[in-house]
Order: C-alpha cells, then sequence, then structure tokens
C-alpha cells in the first residue's frame, strides 16, 4: 500500500495540472475570503475563520474530484491498472493506497491557507486575539470533509474510464450528500424523520464551530468506508471476481460503528472558553424534552456583520441542545417579511409584536449609501401548541455598550434564552408570585409596570397575610414585600415564617426611615426623617440582616427638578443631583445582576450582614465609596441642593444595600408558642428546607412613576431626566432566580470574549493584507512546484 500511495504523490505532484489545480482553488478561495464583501473577513469585522469554513466546502466539490478523477480512471483507460493486478496487491491495497494519497494532496492544498490564520491573528485589536482551539478543531472538520469527498471521488473514477465522466459524477455525489438530502428534507417535509442527518450539512457545521462530536467523526468514517467498500466492489465485479473476504468484514465495521454511534457520544469542545459546552442543567431539560419541540427563528435576510455573528452564533446554539435532545428538538431560520409588499410587512410585524417577538430597524451598508432594513432578532419555541417569545437581542445591557458588546452579551445569553423558553414551553404551568397588600405597600399603580412585566412568566397578583390561609400561600412560589408602611402582626409574621421554612422565596424591599420628596416639596422643603416601626427587626435578624436606621447620601446620584426662579412668568426648572436618590452601580458577577445598568433608588439605608449558620450571603447592591450615611433622625431640607458638598466628607467604604441570602433559614418563631389569629392549625417548622430570599434596603426600587393623570410609566423610567436605569431588569432576573429550582439562571454567568479585528489597521493597511492573502498562498505552491521540478531534474538527470 505503501508503494502505491508514494508513486500517487509523485505522479500527480509532478503534473502541471496538480498545481494549477490547487492554485485555482486558493485563488478563488482568497477571492471569496478576503475580496468580495459579502463574504469578505476583513469587512465582517470579527478575528476569526468562519468564512474559511463556510466558503471551504464548495470549493473542495470540485478540488477533490479533480484531484481523484485520473486515480483510476486513468489507470483502467491505458491498461496498467491490470498490470497492478497482477501484482502481490489486493484491491483493498490499491484502493487504500491511492485514497490516502488524495486525503495527503487535500492536506497540501490547504497549508497555504494556514497564511489567513496569520493574517487574523496579526489584525486583531490585541495581535493574538483569536480562538487557536476553535481554528484547529474546525480544521479537524475541514480535513473529515475533504478525506469524505476522496472516498466518493476514487468510488466514481472506479466506475468510469473516462476522467470527465469520473470527475462529473463525483462532483454530482459530493454535492448530494453535502446538500442533497436537507433540499429533500425541506421538499418532502421530513424533518422528523431525521433524513438531515443522512447528509454531511449537519456533521460538517458541528464540527466546523470547533467541537468534535464522536457521532459526527462516526458519521465521517462511516462514509468514507462505505465508498471505499463501494470502490473495491465495483473493481471486483469489473475483474470478475468475486468479493473478497475483507469486504465482508469491512460491511460487518460499518454496522459497528453505526450501532456505537448509536449507542452514545462524546463531544470534545477546542475552544477557549468551552463555549459550545453545555451547562449540566441544559442536558437534563433537554434529554427529558416528552415530545417534538420546534424553535422557529426570524433572524434572516441581509445582515451587518454583528447580526451574522449572532446568527451564526444562534445556529451553533441551536445545534448543541438538538444533540441533546434525542431528536425532539427541530429548529429552521426564515424571514418573514420577505417577498412582502408594505402593507403586508406591516401587518405581519403587528403579529409579531403582539406575540412578544420585537422588529428592529437595521441600517445595512451598501455602495449608494445605508438602506434601511427591518429584520426581527427573536424566536418562537413550540411545543404541544403552546408559544414561548426568545429574544435574542439581550435587553439588559449597560449605558455605553457599543454594538459590539450588545451582541457579544446577547451571545452570552443564548443558551439561558432558548432552555428558559424551552423549558416554559414544556412545563406549561407558570409559577404564582404574590405582592402582600394590608401594610399601606405599594399601590396598583405604582406596581403596575412590575406586575404587567413578571406577568409574562408568571401568575401575578396580591396577597393578603391576614386572611389567604397558609395551604394557599404555600401554592405561592414568589411573595414580594414592596415598602411596607405599617407594622406586620405576629400572626402574619408567623406565617411568613412558616412560609420561609417550607421553602417559600421571598423578595423583601423595605424602607426602615420615613423620606418622601413629595412631602418635603409641600411642607416648606424640609422633612423629619424618622424611623418607621414594622415590626420586621427580630424575624431578619434571624435570617441574617439588619436593615439599619439611617440614610445614604451618596455623590453617585440621580437628579430631580428643582424651581429656580421665575423668566417671564415661567417657572424654571433645573436638574439638580439630589443625593438620597443613589444610583446603584452593581459590581458582582453574580446572573441576577450581571450586564445590568445602573438601579435608581429612594433614600436607600445601609445593610449589615450577619454570620448566621448555615446560611450564604451575596452581595448584589452597594453603594459608591463616595458616600456617607446619616442616623435617623435625620432633618431633611431641599435648601442642601444650593450648597456644594464637600469630596471629603463623601469618603466612605462602600454600603452594602442588596443581598441574596440562600441556605437554611432558623425559624423565628423556634421554641416560641404559635400566635394567635392564625385561623389554621399549623405544625412549627424550626428550620428551613433550603430557600433563598433577596433583602433591598428600599422600598421604593421596585415602584414606576406615576403621572398627574394617574398614568404609570415603565419601571425603571426617571420621566424628569427622560432616563431608563435597570430596575424593572434587576426585578425580572430576581423572580427568575428565586423560583428557578434548577439553577437555569446560573447560565447567564456564560462568558465569550469578544474577538475584535483592528478596524483601524483594517482601513489603513486592506489592500496589503489583500495581496498578502491572495498571492502569498499562491507563490508559496509555485516555489514549491519550482523545488520539487528542481529535485526530479536533478535526480533523473544522474
Amino acid at each position: 500500500m505503501y508503494s502505491i500511495l508514494k508513486k500517487e504523490i509523485t505522479s500527480y505532484l509532478s503534473s502541471l495540472v496538480a498545481y494549477v489545480t490547487i492554485g485555482a482553488f486558493l485563488l478563488v478561495l482568497g477571492l471569496f475570503l478576503w475580496v468580495f464583501p459579502e463574504s469578505s473577513i476583513l469587512d465582517y469585522g470579527y478575528a476569526g475563520l468562519d468564512s474559511l469554513f463556510n466558503t471551504a466546502p464548495y470549493l473542495f466539490m470540485l478540488l477533490v474530484p479533480a484531484i481523484t478523477m485520473r486515480s483510476i480512471a486513468e489507470e483502467r483507460r491505458e491498461g496498467t491498472f491490470e498490470l497492478l493486478a497482477t501484482r502481490p496487491l489486493t484491491h483493498l491495497q490499491i484502493v487504500l493506497g491511492k485514497y490516502f494519497a488524495a486525503v495527503l494532496i487535500v492536506l497540501f492544498a490547504l497549508l497555504p491557507t494556514l497564511v489567513y490564520y496569520y493574517s487574523v491573528y496579526s489584525l486583531g485589536v490585541t495581535p493574538g486575539n483569536l480562538d487557536t482551539g476553535a481554528v484547529i478543531g474546525s480544521y479537524i472538520g475541514l480535513f473529515l470533509l475533504g478525506s469524505a469527498f476522496a472516498a466518493i471521488g476514487i468510488f466514481a473514477s472506479a466506475i468510469s474510464r473516462n476522467q470527465i465522466v469520473a470527475f462529473i459524477i463525483a462532483v454530482f455525489i459530493c454535492f448530494f450528500f453535502y446538500s442533497g438530502f436537507d433540499s429533500l428534507s425541506g421538499l418532502l417535509s421530513l424533518q422528523s424523520y431525521g433524513l438531515q442527518r443522512l447528509g454531511i450539512t449537519q456533521h460538517y457545521v458541528s464540527i466546523s464551530r470547533g467541537v468534535l462530536d464522536t457521532r459526527d467523526l462516526s458519521y465521517f468514517i462511516l462514509l468514507s468506508v462505505l465508498f471505499i467498500w463501494l470502490t473495491i466492489i465495483s473493481l471486483s465485479k469489473q475483474n470478475q471476481g468475486k468479493p473478497v473476504q475483507k469486504v465482508i468484514w469491512g460491511a460487518l465495521l460499518i454496522y459497528l460503528i453505526s450501532v456505537i454511534a448509536g449507542l452514545g457520544f462524546t463531544r470534545f469542545d477546542f475552544t477557549k472558553e468551552k463555549r459550545f459546552t453545555l451547562s449540566q442543567v441544559s442536558r437534563d431539560i433537554l434529554a427529558t424534552l416528552p415530545g417534538e419541540t420546534k424553535v422557529t427563528v426570524y433572524l434572516e435576510g441581509n445582515l451587518t456583520g454583528g447580526m451574522k455573528r449572532l446568527q451564526n452564533e444562534t445556529r451553533d446554539m441551536l445545534s448543541n441542545l438538538q444533540a441533546y435532545s434525542h431528536n425532539n428538538l427541530h429548529f429552521e431560520f426564515i424571514d418573514p417579511l420577505t417577498g412582502q409588499s408594505a402593507e403586508q410587512q406591516q401587518q405581519t410585524i403587528s403579529k409579531l409584536q403582539s406575540w412578544g417577538l420585537e422588529p428592529t430597524n437595521l441600517g445595512v451598508k451598501t455602495e449608494t449609501g445605508i438602506n434601511q432594513q427591518i429584520i426581527v432578532p427573536a424566536a418562537m419555541v413550540t411545543y404541544n401548541g403552546k408559544n414561548i417569545p426568545v429574544k435574542l437581542l439581550y435587553q439588559q445591557q449597560q449605558k455605553g455598550s457599543s454594538a459590539d458588546e450588545v451582541i457579544n452579551n446577547s451571545i452570552e445569553n443564548l443558551e439561558y434564552a432558548f432552555v428558559s423558553g424551552i423549558k416554559k414551553a414544556v412545563s406549561g404551568g407558570r409559577a404564582a408570585i404574590g405582592f402582600t397588600t394590608g401594610h399601606n405597600e405599594l399601590n396598583d399603580a405604582q406596581l403596575n409596570d412590575a406586575m404587567a412585566s413578571l406577568s409574562d412568566g408568571f401568575v401575578v397578583g396580591r396577597v393578603d397575610l391576614k386572611s389567604i390561609p397558609f395551604d394557599s400561600l404555600r401554592n405561592i412560589k414568589m411573595l414580594v414585600i414592596a415598602k411596607p408602611d405599617k407594622p406586620f402582626n405576629e400572626a402574619e409574621k408567623y406565617k411568613l415564617d412558616q412560609y420561609i421554612m417550607r421553602g417559600g422565596r421571598v423578595l423583601w424591599a423595605i424602607d426602615q426611615v420615613s423620606a418622601e420628596l413629595d412631602s418635603m416639596r409641600g411642607k416648606g422643603g424640609e422633612q423629619m426623617a424618622f424611623p418607621k416601626q414594622l415590626n420586621l427587626d427580630d424575624q431578619l435578624f434571624v435570617y441574617g440582616i439588619r436593615i439599619n436606621y439611617d440614610l445614604i447620601a451618596d455623590l453617585n446620584c440621580a437628579q430631580i427638578p428643582v424651581n429656580t426662579g421665575s423668566m417671564a412668568g415661567q417657572a424654571q426648572i433645573q436638574m439638580v443631583p439630589w443625593l438620597f436618590y443613589t444610583v446603584f452601580i452593581p459590581q458582582t458577577k453574580h446572573p441576577i445582576v450581571k450586564n445590568l445598568d445602573g438601579i435608581y433608588s429612594e433614600f436607600p439605608s445601609t445593610i449589615d450582614v450577619l454570620d448566621v449558620k448555615n446560611v450564604q450571603k451575596m452581595v448584589l447592591l452597594s453603594s459608591s465609596p463616595f458616600n456617607k450615611a446619616l442616623k435617623a433622625p435625620h432633618l431633611l431640607s431641599l435648601q442642601a441642593i444650593e450648597e456644594e458638598p464637600d469630596p471629603k466628607a463623601f469618603q466612605s467604604p462602600q454600603k452594602i444595600t442588596g443581598v441574596l441570602l440562600e441556605g437554611k433559614f432558623a425559624s423565628n418563631f423556634k421554641n416560641r408558642p404559635q400566635p394567635e389569629g392564625i385561623g389554621s392549625n399549623i405544625t412549627t417548622t424550626p428550620q428551613s428546607v433550603p430557600t433563598k430570599m433577596v433583602v433591598i434596603s428600599d422600598g421604593d426600587i421596585f415602584k414606576n412613576q406615576v403621572s398627574a393623570d394617574g398614568s404609570p410609566f415603565p419601571l425603571g423610567f426617571d420621566r424628569y431626566s427622560q432616563q431608563t436605569y435597570g430596575n424593572k431588569n434587576l426585578l425580572l432576573n430576581i423572580a427568575d432566580y428565586l423560583t428557578d429550582d434548577s439553577g437555569l439562571i446560573e447560565l447567564r454567568t456564560k462568558e465569550v470574549q469578544l474577538r475584535l479585528l483592528d478596524r483601524a489597521r483594517v482601513k489603513s493597511e486592506k489592500m496589503f493584507w489583500l495581496v498578502i492573502n491572495t498571492v502569498v498562498p499562491l507563490l508559496m505552491v509555485l516555489i514549491f512546484a519550482i523545488f520539487q521540478h528542481y529535485i526530479r531534474r536533478r535526480k533523473y538527470a544522474r
């Protein structure tokens, strides 16, 4: 076999046709990757070789058949194959020798493309800002694809004596296996029957991302073995001989590989951040899908580089999820607005909005300027007639984030977005969230947007602790205590305590000090801030929290409108900083606050975190280092606005204002008698099952502003400064975290490094890199051809 392999390589590389074929392949590939704007790496803007691995398969359909077309057909036409058959060589050895020679030549053709790697490596914002592991994994996929095409090409060469006919047959079979099964699947609507898995595309796309799945590896090995086996059978019949015994062993090997591949699989993620490695939570949810689940992605059309990246990453994520779904998850990408008139598009947009899918206007650069295009960066998960919308653009972005950072944060959130949507679609029922009432808590107008936003994923309502039966209270997944102003009696505290002991989740938003800006405006600009008596201190203390009777004044604060005089009978309103409206900037990477913008607060207090056994604490919100705490009672005055604060007086350690508590809590009523007025027989539980709660020292943090006519503004929106803060997203994250027992929200901690090309260098050195990547690979082939010709002449001249 080695002698055949050596002969084939020497023979091929000694012909001018070989270098013309490989040179044409590299030239066309270079034009696609570096010159044509639709697929140009430079125009794409990201430090990656995705375009290479997306374009190369179509060129391989021509390159590999051109390499293999003469391997057997030419020998049979010239009669030299019969001479080979007289040698002590079996058909298997002959075929394998020619096959491995073709594979090595394909590798030889790929070597010059390493210039592309060097170029992208050098052009990164930070040189070397390229995921080398992913590139290696993708090259493995390209090698496996070339190996499969080589086997097909050898087979085509064996069934014809004409090289051109063999070339055409090989191109047709390669194209059919790469794209034909996908086309048939769509044409015959057979997605559920797994027809696509018979084709190459699904397996190649999986590996080309940098993920090697043993099922995909088995597929390529199986496909190569199949066509090598068919080649041997073809040669055996043509020579009027019986199929050799090894063909039978080959069939048994094919069967064995298919059985092993069906039993289980392992995946090797070559990417640096392991971004294609799903969490165990996601795997468990996908593995237990009860039936066929479909995901329809609407992100299609003429997209910008960033949106193309989001589209590609979405396709990759869905492919990952599909791999663990036992073929119960299927997905498709469609453009819902293509081919429609303006009126039809408007109707479609209204329909999508009614489903919870928000279209966005995208500016696409063209030769004539910038065209505005409407795209829908969203998807719909459908199971058993139930639809759950999934937003692909992550909404919780920090102010000042660039478009690339927005896209990158959206990519980091894809696994959570899809798995959460799939879980909601499959589970059917929604968890219940109750806002307490009966203690002068925030009213319905003030909680309008909070309750409306939560109602998209939960059943939301009011809960009166005094009248609700305890059994009904236990059916509520989470309680929200939003700015109570009256004390809780012992019976209510007991119900609340035992609710927590049995696994209930609570979000405490508590004001310990009575202070209202509206009251100050109506009382001559002054108000005495005094401690409230809520009768909750002892209970929170047992759980590990003490909310202090003080107020935080912070230089990092929001602004309020102040009347500074009048001119021509018109009041002059000026926006000025108000130190007691602290804006919290989340500092941790916890999924509740990750990537959140600033959180708007009104008169927050400090929190002391106590050392309590079996309870873990995580600080979520805190003041800036430029603050000071004022003990209550304290006289507040709007006249202080006129004074410039002394920065030296506001240098203090950051004050805690929001804490997550998780673990087993001790009961506040342990070894205490049951209070009167419970209304039902409850057995006191001294310690809770594992549960969690969030405590925030500001009761207004989830209050939306209300206009004079009673209409509510969105939560987090300040009507005076016209700024939107992250309060709504904070509430939604807390609800997701507290109500989820699977740890799904932990997926939001996933990070993907943003890898960008240096746009300034790309613009100034574009022509240089175009020449490097289109000419240098050709020069490498030319130099090798000259060198090989020189060695050959010198060898045979002797």
